[in-house]
């Protein structure tokens, strides 16, 4: 949630042994979260019958918080900003309550993604468009097969010796990073 994020920051901004809304929202915040945790391991039924339970309350008070302040919160403090983009993003927020199956955030792709936007200044100075846009598609594919529990360079080992002998569409989608026995074949190459 970058939205916390913010709200941190507004938290730093208003010193030490003081709370405030920001800690009101943080409060809400590490609530969706204890909760989170504690459902990790259940199946994806249980978490979602839990969310509906437990996290939409919370979530429900989190959002008459908003409402409530953010009218008198001027929109350049830091916690203006936060509370502008909880209001923009609430849609998002919420959407994971949907569905068991689904996080609570995107953390780990940002991790993943992370090594690559800080090198996006690097890739400013490719020798051409293709030759970028065929970089981002190599960064994709092996972040994609690390999430995939594939080891990456076995993964792309596989690919290459497979893909010149590709002649229908489903022996190419047999090589996409999430098929099932994709794993046990790059092992046994």
């Amino acid at each position: 949630m970058s939205a916390q994020k913010l709200t941190q920051g507004a938290t730093k901004q208003k010193g030490k042994n003081k709370t405030g809304k920001a800690d009101q929202a943080l409060a809400f915040i590490q609530k969706l979260y204890a909760i989170e945790r504690q459902i990790k391991d259940k199946p994806v039924d249980e978490r979602y019958h839990i969310r509906q339970t437990q996290a939409k309350p919370i979530i429900e008070k989190l959002r008459q918080w908003l409402d409530k302040n953010l009218q008198y919160t001027p929109p350049k403090m830091e916690l203006g900003k936060a509370m502008a983009y909880l209001h923009e993003q609430w849609p998002r927020l919420i959407g994971y309550l949907e569905n068991g199956a689904y996080p609570i955030d995107n953390n780990p792709v940002e991790n993943a993604i992370r090594p690559f936007t800080v090198g996006r200044k690097n890739w400013l100075f490719a020798n051409s468009q293709a030759g970028a846009h065929a970089s981002a598609n190599l960064y994709s594919l092996i972040e994609t097969a690390k999430a995939n529990g594939l080891n990456p360079y076995e993964y792309l080992r596989l690919v290459f010796a497979r893909l010149p002998n590709a002649e229908q569409v489903e022996d190419i989608e047999y090589l996409l990073p999430w098929q099932a026995g994709l794993a046990e074949a790059a092992i046994s190459e």
